[in-house]
């Protein structure tokens, strides 16, 4: 992503930075009298430090120039004294999304994600809302982890990108959004896969199911569904649950009639002399229903 300046203001390119017009203004000073104190001991003297009040303008195209040079830390600073010194500020609340983004750019997601949220908090309809949220997004997404871990940064992704698609459907990163929330739910899935393969393997079937089955009604879109349905096969009967083996099979033939996972699934019941058959008033069937209108899986 690249951020320029000209003559109308800050030029961007890629989502995540945005550019606001700013007013380069002379800078205004304040000074106080000097005060004079004794320490504890009365023994020193000392001198109040002069803050400069310098005005809003002059801070956030600082921090704009910062964020050209890719100063981030600095920059972050510069919008931050904006908030500071000029809280009311047409500005300040700019500076405040500025600040979120400089701080993703850096890599420090958590104050990313607490500038954003506050933004959010303070101007829910503002134009720039949409964009504040994306940073969030973001900032959740750029720390997801692999599968093997722990997955509630992925679980936070998806649930910001989500509220991001549904609160501004009109949003300019709603296509990135929504590409990205396919990725993490993908990723939600194969955890939930990965926890329900190992136990499979130790025959805790009812533990697998409870998993697989997160599969099927949460991530019906992603690339998993299928295992899970072949899965679900296995572990019901198993079990002896003779219907439900049954329904996920046919379920997953219905819809994936070329999968190998449905010819493992078909395999599977026909050793034991049984074939698919669906129960429309299993839990199986009714998700796929709901899919089927939405995504019009095939028929």
């Amino acid at each position: 992503m690249r951020l320029w300046v000209s003559n109308s203001g800050v030029r961007v390119s890629g989502h995540l930075v945005r550019g606001f017009a700013v007013t380069i203004v002379g800078l205004g000073l304040t000074a106080c009298d000097s005060i004079e104190k004794l320490d504890l001991f009365g023994t020193e003297k000392y001198k109040p430090e002069i803050v400069p009040e310098v005005p809003a303008e002059q801070l956030y195209s600082e921090g704009l120039n910062r964020l050209q040079n890719k100063s981030y830390e600095s920059a972050n600073k510069k919008f931050g004294d904006v908030d500071k010194q000029h809280p009311y500020s047409p500005l300040a609340k700019k500076a405040l999304v500025m600040s979120a983004y400089a701080n993703y750019e850096r890599g420090d997601y958590d104050e990313a994600i607490s500038s954003a949220k506050r933004f959010l908090t303070l101007h829910p309809a503002d134009p720039d809302a949409a964009y504040a949220q994306y940073i969030m997004a973001m900032s959740y997404y750029s720390q997801v982890p692999d599968v093997t871990r722990d997955q509630e940064r992925v679980e936070k992704a998806a649930l910001a990108l989500q509220e991001l698609i549904d609160r501004y459907p009109s949003s300019e990163y709603v296509s990135d959004a929504k590409f990205r929330v396919t990725v993490v739910k993908d990723q939600l899935a194969a955890k939930e896969m990965d926890v329900g393969r190992y136990y499979l393997k130790r025959r805790n079937y009812t533990a697998a199911i409870n998993r697989f089955r997160q599969v099927v009604a949460r991530f019906q879109t992603t690339r998993h569904v299928e295992e899970a349905l072949e899965r679900l096969t296995e572990c019901y009967l198993a079990l002896g649950v003779v219907g439900e083996a049954q329904t996920a099979a046919a379920v997953l033939g219905h819809n994936f009639p070329d999968s190998e996972w449905y010819k493992d699934a078909y395999a599977l019941l026909s050793k034991g002399g049984l074939e698919p058959r669906e129960d429309e008033g299993s839990w199986i069937s009714r998700a796929f229903k709901g899919l089927t209108k939405t995504v019009g899986i095939r028929n």
